[in-house]
């Protein structure tokens, strides 16, 4: 087959060995996949570009990974929301947190640092694993050899299951070194295909070899963010699939399992790639609002703060890498005194900008509620979800 072989194992169970990319038989590229592509290439393109006339678009690339963060991790099983990690930044000693919350902060630590490093390192399975590390340091899933191709067999299959009735078994560990050789070429190659088609085969190769034991899904989803910053496609890391992910689940695993079964390569890309357009014009939406947002806000204090009004900016601005606050950050932060600073509070609430969520008199903590608004809103609304059969779940297992 053009995607791989089923092969019987000793031990009485079929494993995956998959072929090197790209498929032997080319992708068909049919009118109905050039359109797609034009789409989708047009759509990054656009996203691009709003960010580039943004004030201080890494303020917004900070909070837009924070939520792929909090969502690339739910899928994984988190409970934790955007609201908690912001939280558990402003204070990580001083509240209670959901015990999830740092895996979610992992994954923010392990997107910057692969994005650090493609400044000297090629995407490279060094890389990889260096960004594995990052993401189960200290949380759930550590004994599983972070950073660390594994050394024993996995699967994955809903609960309960084991290797001889599992849905899919990756490729041996010998088979898996042959298969993430050939994968790190083909994350070379930068000739032969789109771009996205590119990323698009290279996400379900790297979920199919599923080389690690545990948070192989997360770092296949950045692997679609760090191949489009390092082609220059994208200036700022701004394309995560999650939301779409997650509201196509089922649909999205039965087109890995196609590519495996039928080598069915060409409705993945079509997936793929209405994914792409899909996120790309809510990330460009969502762009755009908070351009809007930040001049009427400035406007509003500039008319309403008087001789406050320089300070009310500069912690506006604060406010988009920092939503969630306490009057000792707005000391800080303005290098004010504390009295100064809570006023400052204090004005921004009566323009309705900060909402303080405590209740009580002491340790005061207020949000940025319209900018948070934005965020909760794109993760109902921005992407049509889709019902998922209840039989479709990807769980890894391991026999350690």
């Amino acid at each position: 087959m053009r995607s791989g072989r089923f092969v019987n194992q000793p031990e009485n169970y079929r494993a995956f060995i998959p072929a090197p990319l790209p498929p032997d038989h080319p992708v068909d590229m049919d009118q109905e996949t050039l359109k797609l592509l034009s789409d989708a290439d047009r759509a990054l393109g656009r996203l691009d570009g709003v960010t580039s006339v943004l004030p201080n678009p890494d303020l917004f690339v900070a909070m837009y990974v924070r939520h792929e963060a909090v969502l690339s991790s739910q899928i994984e099983g988190t409970q934790s929301t955007l609201e908690d990690v912001l939280e558990f930044e402003a204070d990580a000693k001083g509240r209670e947190h959901p015990r999830d919350v740092e895996e979610v902060v992992n994954y923010v630590k392990a997107l910057n640092h692969g994005l650090h490093r493609l400044g000297d390192l090629p995407l490279s399975l060094r890389l990889i694993r260096e960004i594995h590390a990052k993401l189960l340091e200290g949380v759930r899933g550590q004994e599983r050899t972070p950073g660390e191709f594994r050394r024993s067999q996995n699967w994955i299959s809903p609960q309960g299951c084991t290797l001889a009735t599992a849905t899919f078994v990756p490729p041996p560990v010998h088979e898996m070194q042959t298969a993430l050789g050939d994968l790190e070429k083909f994350l070379h190659e930068t000739a032969e295909l789109p771009v996205l088609v590119h990323c698009g085969l290279a996400h379900a190769q790297f979920e199919t070899i599923h080389p690690f034991l545990d948070g192989n899904g997360r770092v296949g989803r950045l692997l679609i963010t760090f191949l489009l910053c390092q082609r220059g496609i994208l200036h700022h890391p701004l394309l995560y699939l999650s939301l779409y992910l997650k509201a196509h689940r089922a649909e999205y695993y039965d087109r890995l399992m196609a590519v495996r079964t039928d080598g069915n390569w060409e409705g993945w890309i079509k997936f793929f790639l209405k994914g792409v357009f899909q996120v790309s014009q809510s990330a460009t939406e969502t762009a755009r609002a908070i351009l809007q947002m930040r001049e009427d806000h400035r406007q509003a204090i500039a008319d309403n703060m008087g001789g406050r009004a320089a300070l009310g900016l500069r912690l506006l601005d604060a406010l988009y890498e920092q939503p969630i606050i306490s009057v000792a950050f707005a000391e800080k932060r303005l290098e004010c005194a504390y009295v100064t600073a809570n006023k400052i509070i204090d004005q921004l609430a009566g323009l309705e900008l900060l909402c303080e969520t405590t209740g009580g008199q002491r340790n005061r903590r207020f949000r940025y509620e319209p900018y948070l608004n934005l965020f909760d809103t794109l993760a109902m609304g921005q992407v049509e979800p889709q019902s998922e059969s209840p039989n479709v779940e990807a769980t890894d297992n391991s026999n350690e």
